[in-house]
């Protein structure tokens, strides 16, 4: 064969091979997997407000209520071995009276210091500080120290139309007969001395009306031991459970604790279970309205203040009231029936003009931030 056949042939052999040969097919393309989109974000994260509760701290409440109940019991018990009425009982009443008004701050100490409930921010949470916004904390006490002698005259109107006491405008015989009783006391030559030096009624009338805001100061000092620990402390240990819960068992708590005063007579004259419904139901009523000046103002000063606006105007009904009128003071005073009725009636008003809620319990200001020193050239 020649050298062009066999070549030829061998490209015709390997023709036949490559027809016989599978196809190799390409392998598919592999497609990259759709990129996963990151979901979108719900907004910038809210931090958890430095001056309340995630939730209730239930075991730092019940150390809290067990104190204060406990305390006022200890510093009112010396009362409860005297004999009541004596010379003796009376004077020391007023003290003691007062010194149990600080057991819930002590209380407070228990919870906030050796509890570490709150661990940071306390004095935030207790609404003590900062005083700002200004503007705001000090409009705030300012409305809750007049506020609280107009809650208290509107409880006189609602007795007055009640007819649960009767007003003597012009002789003021109630106030002079409280003067007669007193003087009644002194040896004939001091009580004819003390009757001949005194002003004519009217004006002892109008010194003791001028004299309440200035008395409103005054027990601020003493209602702060209190409201620290009531609108202070516990109001926002109990926020978590919504506004009205919070407002309604802290008041009620409140009113208890005054139990071993009221027992003794405080107040309403009662020495029974009737006596502490009183004054239960007084302090919710109350406790509704300077819990929401707490709250509405971030604050516990305007509770305060409240709180001794109320006790320095509390007896201004006595003064106004006729000799031979009805006087039942558990319907008449502040904390009786007829202020519950006044506390319910500015409830009423502010829940009408939707001033409770989340949307009315501003923060106080935050911390300021530090100033960078200046940098040197």
């Amino acid at each position: 064969m020649t050298e062009e056949t066999t070549e030829g042939a061998a490209a015709a052999a390997s023709a036949r091979a490559a027809q016989a040969a599978p196809t190799v097919m390409p392998a598919p393309t592999v497609m990259p997997a759709p990129a996963v989109m990151p979901a979108p974000a719900a907004g910038p994260a809210q931090p958890a407000r430095p001056d309340r509760f995630a939730r209730v701290p239930w075991g730092a409440v019940a150390t809290y209520v067990a104190t204060a109940f406990a305390l006022a019991w200890a510093v009112a018990l010396p009362l409860w071995l005297m004999e009541r009425g004596s010379a003796t009982f009376t004077a020391w009443y007023g003290v003691i009276g007062a010194a149990v008004m600080f057991t819930p701050a002590i209380a407070t100490l228990v919870v906030v210091l050796l509890m570490r409930t709150p661990r940071a921010e306390r004095m935030r949470l207790l609404g003590m500080w900062p005083l700002r916004p200004a503007k705001r904390v000090v409009w705030a006490v300012v409305a809750a120290w007049l506020g609280a002698p107009a809650v208290v005259a509107l409880s006189i109107a609602v007795a007055v139309l009640c007819g649960w006491v009767q007003l003597d405008l012009t002789g003021f015989s109630a106030f002079q007969a409280t003067i007669d009783a007193q003087l009644s006391g002194l040896d004939p030559e001091t009580r004819e001395l003390a009757a001949a030096s005194m002003p004519p009624v009217g004006v002892l009338v109008a010194l003791q009306l001028v004299a309440i805001p200035f008395g409103a100061l005054f027990n601020s000092i003493f209602a702060f031991g209190e409201e620290v620990g009531w609108r202070g402390w516990l109001l926002p240990a109990l926020r978590p459970l919504g506004v009205w819960p919070a407002l309604v068992l802290s008041g009620a708590i409140w009113g208890l604790w005054h139990t071993p005063l009221i027992l003794l007579g405080h107040n309403f004259g009662l020495f029974d279970w009737r006596g502490v419904a009183l004054m239960t139901g007084g302090c919710i009523a109350w406790g509704v309205l300077l819990g929401w000046a707490r709250l509405r103002s971030g604050s516990v000063w305007p509770a305060v203040v409240g709180h001794g606006a109320l006790n320095a105007s509390a007896g201004v009904v006595g003064v106004f009231a006729a000799a031979d009128g009805p006087f039942d003071p558990a319907l008449v005073l502040p904390l009786g029936v007829a202020g519950w009725i006044a506390a319910a009636l500015v409830v009423a008003a502010l829940v009408l003009g939707r001033q409770f809620g989340e949307a009315h319990e501003p923060r106080l200001a935050p911390k300021r931030a530090p100033v960078a020193p200046p940098v040197s050239a």
